[in-house]
């Protein structure tokens, strides 16, 4: 099995940029496909993209399409969720999935986490 971890989240005004990653062990995540959701205070847990096993196709959600990347490194086992022009709503724990079959957008399909990073984004 996979063993997941994010970092890159933190304090960011309105408008900045952050870029997370989630390093993979244990497994080459090139078998997986990867998705990012966010969580926010009181909230379900969302999807925000994914990336297909092969890496050709991604997935956005609405809220983050045009101001978000998916991509992923598989020298370094790591996939990255490029995030521009953040607004307060962004504000959430975001998490990194990784399943064993085709990309989805439904939290519960998803085989294995990481446990989160915080993403605070200030107005």
């Amino acid at each position: 099995q996979v063993q997941l971890v994010e970092s890159g989240g933190g304090l960011v005004q309105a408008g900045g940029s952050l870029r997370l990653s989630c390093a993979a062990s244990g497994r080459t995540i090139s078998i997986y496909a990867m998705g990012w959701f966010r969580q926010a205070p009181g909230k379900e847990r969302e999807f925000v993209a994914a990336m297909s096993r092969s890496g050709s196709n991604t997935y956005y959600a609405d809220s983050v399409k045009g101001r978000s990347t998916i991509s992923r490194d598989n020298d370094k086992n790591t996939e990255y969720l490029q995030m521009n022009s953040l607004k307060p709503e962004d504000t959430a724990v975001y998490y990194c999935a990784a399943r064993v079959a085709e990309a989805r957008v439904i939290p519960r399909d998803y085989d294995y986490w990481g446990r989160g990073t915080q993403v605070t984004v200030s107005s």
